[in-house]
């Protein structure tokens, strides 16, 4: 038997133009596998890189949905802690967590972001955890100057796919969730997008097609500039 998406708890947006992106960041528009290399600098594996990003969503995620207070920075240190077999000093872990701040951009970010720009369409940095961080990543990739500006979800208690995660970036944006579009190269994202009653966009360059249990995208590409134009060419 054929797994079928349940119903969508908003409504499914139409499929129009949005007046306001809401835009991953990591993996999305920065490079997280550059990590990898602070692992290294540590004495830890490369590959253990992937297995504490995963770790640190899975359990901020878990976490959000428990009820627990607490910054997501916190899962995420902690979530480094146990990858690392507990085995790395402050100082390594400071290494590593500093990696953040310093995230060079995709090489389709900028592309896109001047697209979006050029239509007059609001784009904020939808990110986790502390906004300070994430603002130093935007800086330092030059990307910052595209941007109305960045949303994080540390002051909600809830994490995406969370629908209240996305609601919040709406009202900061000052936009209907119909009218806001949520870009993003995880399909999971784009799910919990699609159920809280946004528009969205899957760079399929990521994880390639979504599960067929999963809500489907609006719009997909293998690039984040080429989703954009297919974002800005949907119907007003």
């Amino acid at each position: 038997m054929s797994a079928e998406p349940s119903a969508p708890a908003a409504g499914r947006a139409p499929a129009h133009r949005p007046r306001a992106v809401l835009l991953d960041i990591y993996d999305t528009t920065l490079r997280v596998d550059v990590l990898r290399r602070r692992f290294v600098d540590v004495g830890r594996h490369e590959l253990e890189c992937d297995v504490f990003l995963a770790r640190a969503m899975r359990d901020g995620i878990a976490f959000s949905m428990a009820g627990a207070d607490g910054a997501f920075g916190s899962y995420v240190r902690e979530a480094l802690r146990a990858t690392t077999g507990h085995k790395l000093s402050e100082e390594a872990l400071d290494h590593v967590m500093s990696g953040f701040a310093s995230l060079p951009p995709q090489p389709d970010a900028e592309l896109a972001l001047m697209a979006l720009t050029r239509a007059k369409v609001a784009v904020y940095a939808f990110g986790y955890g502390n906004d300070r961080v994430l603002a130093d990543a935007l800086d330092r990739s030059g990307l910052r100057t595209y941007l109305r500006g960045t949303i994080t979800v540390d002051d909600l208690a809830r994490l995406r796919p969370a629908a209240g995660a996305y609601h919040h970036g709406c009202r900061v944006a000052h936009t209907e969730p119909a009218r806001t579009a949520l870009v993003s190269v995880h399909a999971w994202d784009v799910h919990g997008a699609a159920r809280a009653g946004l528009v969205t966009g899957l760079v399929v360059r990521g994880e390639g097609r979504p599960p067929a249990m999963m809500e489907q995208p609006h719009v997909r590409a293998d690039r984040l500039d080429q989703l954009v134009d297919r974002l800005l060419a949907l119907p007003a």
